[in-house]
């Protein structure tokens, strides 16, 4: 485009919203599950574009760039691409493992229209698909959760789930003493009820309603077992790395992802192997979370199904979240407009 070309362009602006922004906008708990339920019954129905993610490796550290690709029509009517580095030794460092940048754009022209600090869109919007799977297909009485991992989607996965089910007893563990019982600590105030560290992964498991596994494993370990497994509950593996016997989908009446072309293709992810070796298939998939919340196939239908939840990250998820922040942040002015064009 040349600098003529440019001047008789319409003024183009671009909606930013930092790490301060996004916390100003206190987004609670309703507004959050609301807006990723209503992204998931879009894909269900087939009112979305997502294509599987890709994996950039720099190969200078232990970690990699995951790019997160997808659109979704009207009424939100959004393409958005996230970029979310994933860097396993950054505490070592005072950073989070994850951060990562959403950016948004018009789906008809290319025009960019926002561009989000997604560091706690990653963790929010991941929190709440691990529970809206509990909500479909967790037995409704479930009152134990064992959770496995404290990184920053861990939070949020404990705190939506217990929103919905309001756990009797809640468990957790993670490998480094300090990070186990800080996060216990800040889950029982913040929850308002005790929250356990247990120093192994069978006590933390063993016999939980909904059992979720987000760990963070350099290599594939399968460290949660088979047998630990309660008959009738949810189990949530979301780790990039397997922690999960190859056994475990053998148990299962029913196995549910978010996305099956993602899924089924790259080289991370909880039931890789499980891909790899034909046990998990096309044929042997039960549905996408998406159709089970848009009502085209069944959830949970009855108390003794013991079911898997695989979700690997949804584009579509964290362009419905950002949108309902930036409907939020213009209704409460909070938010910066940059000049683009």
């Amino acid at each position: 485009m040349t600098r003529t070309d440019m001047a008789e362009t319409p003024p183009i602006y671009i909606t930013y919203l930092n790490r301060f922004d996004i916390e100003a906008l206190a987004i609670d708990d309703d507004e959050l599950l609301l807006a990723i339920e209503q992204g998931l019954a879009a894909q269900g129905r087939g009112e979305a574009v997502i294509e599987p993610r890709v994996h950039l490796e720099p190969k200078v550290s232990n970690g990699h760039f995951n790019v997160l690709r997808g659109a979704l029509r009207a009424p939100i009517d959004l393409a958005g691409v996230k970029v979310v580095g994933d860097f396993v030794d950054n505490y070592q460092q005072g950073l989070p493992s994850e951060l990562a940048m959403l950016m948004l754009f018009d789906p008809a022209t290319g025009v960019p229209r926002a561009m989000l600090d997604a560091s706690g869109i990653t963790d929010m919007r991941t929190g709440a698909v691990s529970a809206l799977g509990a909500k479909y297909l967790a037995r409704k009485g479930s009152k134990i959760l064992g959770h496995i991992g404290a990184r920053g989607t861990a939070y949020w996965n404990v705190r939506l789930l217990d929103r919905l089910f309001d756990f009797d007893e809640i468990r957790v563990h993670s490998r480094r003493p300090e990070s186990r019982d800080g996060f216990a600590a800040r889950l029982s105030r913040d929850l308002g009820k005790p929250v356990r560290a247990t120093t192994d992964w069978q006590s933390c498991v063993e016999g939980a309603d909904i059992v979720v596994e987000a760990s963070r494993l350099h290599e594939p370990t399968p460290l949660l077992r088979t047998d630990w497994i309660k008959p009738g509950a949810l189990v949530i593996p979301y780790g990039t790395m397997s922690a999960v016997e190859l056994s475990l989908t053998d148990i299962m009446a029913k196995i549910v992802v978010d996305d099956w072309g993602q899924c089924k293709g790259g080289k991370f992810g909880s039931l890789r192997a499980d891909v790899e070796t034909g046990k998990l298939s096309e044929a042997t998939l039960h549905a996408e979370l998406g159709e089970i919340v848009a009502g085209l196939k069944p959830g949970r239908q009855s108390d003794d199904e013991t079911i898997l939840f695989w979700h690997r990250g949804l584009s579509l998820s964290d362009i419905a979240l950002g949108h309902a922040m930036l409907e939020k942040g213009a209704r409460l002015g909070i938010g910066q407009r940059l000049r683009f064009a």
